[in-house]
């Protein structure tokens, strides 16, 4: 099937809006469609399917934004989507590259092997080197190597978790979690054995899951200053046992969290609602975006250690 677009007058989008919100659970190609088809493109600049690794999975959208770049250069996420490790593609997701490149974030949307090509955990050494990437590159593509961000939905989510709070997977490409200015979690799985999902179950070899695979367990005061954002609301991913679980537990060794429940949404339209068109859902855009600009730069270390990767 193939995804056309057409254009979309403005007197159109609040009940497009509507209408994308009741859709977005479907599984074909239109609800995702219709949020890029009806966001601008003069906010940024696309270079796409960048090579992060070998293989053919190992690509990454960057989104430069339109705005000029700070002395310092942007701040930089880098983005992993959500759907259970078994399905998505990084093009369906520009209404996240769009709405932070508005904002003057520079942001890479990065696609990792599924399931059933791989199985964890090398979801996640697919996402240390794209996020190893960002931080190598951050100077070159005008970005600011001590405001590099890991963010991720869902399933994306417990990727960015991970690589922010377990240093084995950076530490395989040559980089630290110190090197890290935060984590932006959205309705992510960080504590979630016994696996109750059918789809993510074989994904984790259900029932003798590997140990040492919640981020929960990681939670340590070295950890990065973190933003943890989800639906109140939640009927795939428990916001309680997950989102604030994770909070209380950083919280408790001196990690700075930030956390956000959001009524109005679900686990489906809480990312949605960083596209243009739903933001009335939820202000999650905006309080992402005030996250970053309130995070300090990474440590002197973290900087030296970015310097020396370069």
């Amino acid at each position: 099937m193939t995804c056309r677009r057409k254009f979309v007058p403005s007197s159109f989008i609040r009940p497009l809006a509507f209408a994308v919100t009741a859709t977005l659970a479907l599984a074909a190609c239109s609800p995702l469609g219709t949020l890029n088809a009806v966001i601008p493109g003069n906010s940024y600049t696309l270079t796409a399917d960048v090579a992060y690794g070998p293989l053919p999975r190992q690509r990454l959208d960057i989104y430069r934004p339109s705005s000029m770049a700070p002395q310092a250069g942007w701040p930089v996420v880098v983005f992993f989507y959500g759907g259970s490790w078994n399905r998505g593609e990084k093009a369906d997701y520009k209404f996240v590259g769009e709405a932070l490149a508005s904002r003057g974030v520079l942001t890479l949307v990065a696609d990792y092997r599924l399931y059933p090509q791989v199985r964890y955990p090398d979801f996640l050494k697919d996402s240390a080197l794209a996020l190893g990437y960002g931080l190598k590159e951050a100077v070159r593509l005008g970005g600011d190597a001590r405001r590099v961000f890991v963010m991720g939905h869902s399933a994306g989510g417990y990727n960015a978790a991970m690589l922010a709070l377990d240093a084995r997977w950076l530490g395989e490409v040559g980089h630290a979690p110190k090197e890290l200015a935060g984590f932006i979690g959205l309705a992510g799985p960080y504590d979630f054995l016994p696996m109750t999902n059918p789809d993510a179950q074989p994904v984790f070899f259900h029932p003798n899951y590997p140990s040492n695979t919640q981020p929960i367990e990681f939670a340590v005061n070295n950890a990065p200053r973190t933003f943890l954002g989800a639906a109140v609301k939640d009927s795939l991913i428990d916001p309680q046992r997950n989102t604030a679980g994770l909070a209380d537990r950083l919280k408790s060794a001196g990690v700075p969290v930030t956390v956000k429940m959001y009524d109005g949404v679900n686990h489906i339209t809480l990312v949605a609602s960083l596209a243009r068109p739903l933001r009335f859902l939820a202000p999650t855009l905006d309080d992402v975006v005030a996250f970053i600009g309130g995070t300090p730069v990474a440590s002197a270390a973290a900087t030296k250690a970015v310097a020396a990767s370069n």
